[in-house]
């Protein structure tokens, strides 16, 4: 799953993802605390009874869960490749440094 750290890039209250994360983990308390009480809804005088309840958990929930599960996979590719970007620079770095005038053609050879 997601996880909230301190970023260069953003703020946690600007990853939409974590909000998505924080909306499953409030609902399925919310499920676990209502058992066999209806959730009131602040638009509709009804309440979800067991039958809208057991929707939520059949339907709703595994999608929310699956997204968050493609977006640590989506995550963790990017990941990989600025990992191999990392390491690829670092090579070029080494090869400059130690080879001097044969390190432009051998990092023309490293160039993705």
């Amino acid at each position: 799953m997601v996880h909230i750290t301190t970023s260069a890039y953003c703020s946690p209250e600007q990853d939409p993802f974590l909000l998505l994360e924080s909306s499953l983990r409030c609902i399925e308390h919310i499920l676990r605390c209502h058992v066999n009480q209806p959730l009131r809804r602040s638009w509709i005088e009804h309440p979800y009874g067991e039958e809208e309840i057991a929707l939520l958990e059949e339907e709703m929930l595994p999608v929310l869960q699956r997204c968050l599960q493609r977006i640590d996979e989506i995550d963790a590719e990017l990941e990989e490749e600025l990992e191999a970007q990392i390491a690829i620079e670092q090579l070029r770095q080494q090869v400059a440094f130690s080879q001097g005038g044969a390190a432009p053609q051998l990092l023309g050879a490293l160039s993705p």
